[in-house]
């Protein structure tokens, strides 16, 4: 079964970058390590602070484009819906060499 997913990264100064991915632990790997140039790295994008998972890449490429779309006040009524702390969700998952970040149950 395959798994897409959307999130939403920052910074310390709350920078918003919305994504889309079929490997989240890989794809948060290389913006907390700046290996693709861009925005991300530009502006130090190294928070996940929200994502969904779904089945589906069609479905995943609509919600990343509906939420780029949205006002940035709602961007962070989405994100504090699930993380009202702005915890990075990510934060441990690259620690233990033996350690996978995310299990398939999320």
């Amino acid at each position: 079964m395959k798994l897409f997913f959307v999130y939403i990264m920052t910074n310390r100064s709350r920078t918003l970058y919305v994504g889309v991915t079929n490997n989240l632990e890989r794809r948060v790997f290389e913006h907390k390590n700046h290996l693709v140039k861009g925005f991300t790295s530009r502006y130090g994008i190294d928070m996940l602070v929200y994502y969904e998972i779904t089945q589906n890449a069609k479905v995943a490429i609509t919600r990343e484009k509906q939420i780029k779309g949205w006002l940035r006040s709602k961007k962070i009524a989405l994100i504090e819906s699930m993380n009202p702390e702005w915890d990075d969700l990510s934060a441990g998952w690259f620690d233990r060499p033996d350690s996978s970040g995310l299990r398939p149950s999320e």
